[in-house]
This record gives C-alpha cells, sequence and structure tokens, in this order.
C-alpha cells in the first residue's frame, strides 16, 4: 500500500468547469472552436483588451498588458519579497472600508486558500458543516485535512442549531452561492458571524463572484476584527484571467499573520504579483468602471439567457444574482450528464452540477438531531444529475448555445424514438401489453386512443395532409410540430402498422411499407 493516509488514498477527483483541452482531445475539436459556458468567467473579458498580433489591444481601462508583463521579466532573477506588501495593500485599497494590508492573507487563486485555511484549522477527525450544492473544494480540502463532514441543505443554513454549530471547527458559506446564484445580505450573514463566533466555529465566506453581484453585500470588514471569519476573494473571476493564478482572504490581524507564516513561502511568482497589483489599483477599486460595467452587462446577458432557456421544453432556469444560472433539466429525456456529454460533442461547454452533491453514502445521516440536515444520501436521489449550469456570456454565444442545445434534443429525440419503436415491437413479439393508456397524460388527443406508439415511428413524416406542420423552433430554425396529427393513435392504426413492422425484413424497409400500405389510404 502506498505510504500515505488513510484519507487521502480515498479521495476521489474535484469536478471543475472549464475543460476545453481535454473536450478538444476527446472529440477531436480544435480548441479555438469551443464555446465554453461552463467557466464562470466575467463576460466583459479582461480589462486588457483583445490579443491580436502578438499584444493586447487596450479596453481604455489604463491597463498596459505588455508593460506589466515586462516589468515582470525584470524581476524573474530572483525570488518574489514573500511578504507580498504591494499586494496586500492594493487588495486593502481595492476593499477600502476597514480592512489594511495586515489583514490580507495572499493566496495562488482560490483553492489554494482554501486548503491553507483547512490544513492550519482543522484536525483529524474535526467537523465541518457545508451546505449541498456548493463548490466542491470545500469538501475536497476538508477531506485532505482530515475532517469530518456533515451536510445541511443550502436553504436551512440559519437554522442551524447552536449545538451543532459548536461542534463544527468551520461553515462554509459561498456568497453568492455556486452554483444557485443565490446572493445572501450582509446583514443575515453578520448575524451568522456572531453565531460562529459563540460557538467558537470559523465562519468562511467565499465571495469569489460578490465583485460580479453587489460588493456592497461583503462582510470583509468584519473578518478583518473578527479571529472567527475569514473572506475569500478571487481575482480569477472578476477579471476573467483564469490563467494568472492570484487572490487574497481577509481576517483579523492575528490570523492573518499565522497564516501568512503558514502559507507557501512564494505563492505568487512575478507575473500575477504584478498583474494582481495593476487589478487591485484600478481606480475606484471594487466599483471601478470596469467591474460596474461589467456587473451592467451581467443583469442585461443574464436576463436574456434566462429568456431563452425558458422558451426550450423542459429547461427551467432559476433566479440568479450573478454571472451564471442554474438550470433544472429533470423534465427532459436525458439527465444533465447525458446533455452535457451531447453538447460537449458540438462544441459547447456547459456545467453538469451532479458532481455539486456529495455522492459519498458513509456518513451518518443527523436528520435525527434537525430538520432539514442530512447527508450526502437524502439529496443524491433528490437532485443527482438533475441541473446543469451555464455562465452568462455575450448573447451571441447564447445565441449558439440555444441552437445547438436544439441540435442535441432533435437528435437525442430520433434516437429515443427509436429505442421505444425497437421496445414496441420487442413486445408485440413477445405478446406483451405494448399500449400507454396507464400514462398519466391520458387520454392526451382522445378518449380511446391506443399509446402504442407514443413517439411516432415515422416522425418527421413532413406531410401536412396529416395536420403535422413546420413550426418556428424555441433553438432557432424551424421544427416540425406533430400536434395536430392523432392518425397513429388509433387502435386499428397501430395494429397494421404493428404486423408489418413485425415482418420479416429491416425496420426502415417496413416502416416504409406501412406508411404506404396503412397511412396513405387513410390522408
Amino acid at each position: 500500500m502506498l505510504p500515505l493516509k488513510k484519507n487521502i488514498l480515498a479521495l476521489e477527483p474535484s469536478t471543475h468547469g472549464g475543460l476545453i483541452r481535454k473536450t478538444s482531445q476527446m472529440y477531436d475539436i480544435p480548441e479555438s472552436e469551443i464555446l465554453d459556458l461552463s467557466a464562470n468567467l466575467n463576460p466583459m473579458g479582461n480589462p486588457f483588451g483583445n490579443w491580436e498580433n502578438g499584444h493586447y489591444v487596450d479596453q481604455n481601462y489604463g491597463l498596459d498588458m505588455d508593460n506589466l508583463m515586462q516589468r515582470s521579466l525584470e524581476t524573474i532573477g530572483h525570488y518574489p519579497d514573500n511578504r507580498y506588501m504591494d499586494f496586500r495593500r492594493s487588495a486593502a485599497n481595492f476593499l477600502k472600508k476597514g480592512v489594511d494590508a495586515q489583514h490580507i492573507v495572499v493566496g495562488n487563486g482560490s483553492c489554494e486558500i482554501i486548503r491553507l485555511v483547512a490544513e492550519c484549522v482543522l484536525e483529524e477527525g474535526d467537523m465541518v458543516l457545508i451546505p449541498q450544492p456548493t463548490f466542491a473544494e470545500y469538501e475536497q480540502q476538508s477531506r485532505i485535512a482530515g475532517a469530518v463532514i456533515r451536510y445541511h441543505p443550502l436553504e436551512y443554513l440559519f437554522n442551524i442549531p447552536t449545538d451543532l454549530l459548536a461542534e463544527a471547527k468551520i461553515l462554509f458559506v459561498c456568497n453568492p452561492n455556486n452554483p444557485t446564484g443565490e446572493l445572501i445580505p450582509r446583514s443575515k450573514l453578520i448575524e451568522l458571524a456572531e453565531r460562529c463566533t459563540a460557538s467558537d466555529t470559523l465562519l468562511f465566506v467565499d465571495e469569489a463572484f460578490i465583485e460580479l453581484a453587489d460588493p456592497e453585500q461583503s462582510i470583509a470588514d468584519v473578518a478583518a476584527s473578527n479571529d472567527h471569519v475569514f473572506v475569500l476573494r478571487s481575482l480569477t473571476k472578476d477579471f476573467a484571467l483564469p490563467g494568472i493564478r492570484m487572490g487574497f482572504g481577509i481576517t483579523s490581524v492575528a490570523m492573518a499573520n499565522t497564516l501568512n507564516t503558514a502559507r507557501l513561502s512564494w505563492n505568487l511568482g512575478s507575473l500575477p504579483d504584478v498583474v494582481g497589483c495593476a487589478l487591485l489599483d484600478m481606480e475606484g477599486g471594487c466599483n471601478s468602471p470596469y467591474l460596474i460595467e461589467s456587473r451592467e452587462f451581467i443583469r442585461k446577458e443574464r436576463e436574456y439567457l434566462i429568456e431563452r432557456l425558458s422558451d426550450i421544453y423542459g429547461f427551467e432556469p432559476m433566479s440568479s444574482s450573478v454571472n451564471f444560472v442554474l438550470v433544472d433539466v429533470s423534465g427532459l429525456l436525458m439527465d444533465s450528464e447525458e446533455l452535457t456529454q451531447r453538447l460537449a460533442s458540438h462544441a459547447v461547454l456547459v456545467r453538469d452540477c451532479s458532481s455539486f452533491y456529495n455522492h459519498n453514502e458513509e456518513h451518518t445521516d443527523i436528520a435525527t438531531r434537525t430538520h432539514g440536515y442530512c447527508s450526502a444520501t437524502g439529496l443524491q436521489n433528490t437532485h443527482d444529475k438533475e441541473y446543469i449550469r451555464v455562465a452568462v456570456r455575450p448573447r451571441q454565444e447564447t445565441d449558439r448555445l440555444v441552437t445547438m442545445i436544439g441540435k442535441v434534443l432533435t437528435e437525442s429525440g430520433k434516437e429515443y424514438a427509436e429505442e421505444k419503436l425497437k421496445q414496441t415491437i420487442e413486445n408485440a413479439a413477445s405478446g406483451a401489453p405494448s399500449s400507454r393508456n396507464t400514462c398519466e397524460y391520458y387520454p392526451c388527443h382522445f378518449r380511446g386512443q391506443d399509446c402504442t406508439f407514443c413517439f411516432c415511428p415515422f416522425y418527421p413524416c413532413e406531410d401536412e395532409v396529416t395536420g403535422g406542420r413546420w413550426i418556428d423552433s424555441t433553438t432557432g430554425g424551424k421544427v416540425w410540430s406533430c400536434e395536430g396529427c392523432t392518425i397513429i393513435h388509433h387502435p386499428d392504426v397501430v395494429h397494421q402498422v404493428l404486423d408489418i413492422l413485425m415482418e420479416e425484413g429491416t425496420t426502415k424497409d417496413n416502416l416504409a411499407k406501412a406508411w404506404k400500405q396503412v397511412i396513405v389510404p387513410r390522408l
């Protein structure tokens, strides 16, 4: 056996969005052709502008990437000053009220900071509370530290019993929450912080998306004066620069001093240090013109995304306060995993949200202690593979997504119909009943209808004499509608078609024969 701790051996890889290269290799699609709506980045793009002819074209935000890269190259020959005082001062100025450089903990992005806090706070066997659904890295990093995980539905966050809260070493909260997009008001988090302080529990608030929602709801200033509150901020999402890892945490002076001592000595290289300072020093800080314009752009494009998705049968987008939307797809004939895979094969990435709900059944259900609290098992049965998350993007990209959804639904519908036809033929051949008149929608056309062919085997016949017609599709283009045709649901038609389909020959040839001999005479 490997000389590793048991909790490390039991780890499974975390799932994340933005898998452009993996998708390219899997489906043999050039990376440049892949549309990524699985990663939650600022849809305005980075403030340095567009990459053209080997350099960035300025977007009038006063930033020059070429200059910053040159400055970072000038210091590449020696170790960074691992105090990172310039970065810490810039972060404090970015936040402004109630936060100084001494409150800042520097990190190489969100994941590293989550791990730093987990390994500095947790001992093996300690318990942490994690809402469901939320960002998977809270659990991953807590497991690495040897903690025991307890889950609770997000809606019960403010009803955690005092005795349970006191048992927990860390309570994780993502605000706005990933993947639901829900933004918790500052006042409610302050109340929760007071409860955590009284219970000697660390409240870890991940504000990675708050600049793209409403920075006024931040509790960074609360964290600066409270040993039991830690706030995480990420520059990756705000400025659409996931390839340059940089972030920071805010906490009390005592906590910050200890965590800065415990963190990796050089967790920012020259480039992220220089670029991070430039971003944080933009005039206005979290209310810079760039971020103000970004929030307005996100609001408009989010409304458009929700409107377009709401028009597609089987898609129910949830309300959101930030740059992504959670979508209920439980009404589709396929689950979220199949949908995301089919879209990926068409060079469009969305996030399958099944990984946001824990699938591990090893934990004890604590529902007996309080209403609404449960282990992974209960949540898995309710939400597994029913949701996708879609990033807000410029509307031309949203339109491309909707078009591809239409193609995927058409493809899957034909495949599903073919499979159902195969089952229907097999049932008829074996003498098993094939009618579906126990369906909850029966009768959907007329009383006494035969529902053997719930999916018409001749679809799309494209013959308007049947009562069918071409209609505008919500995903763009035209789609054949059978709403006005009931021929295939007449019992005598069903029996005649089945008799022909069970004859020797291919299904395709038999369908053509059945259409000519059974359907055409009735038109």
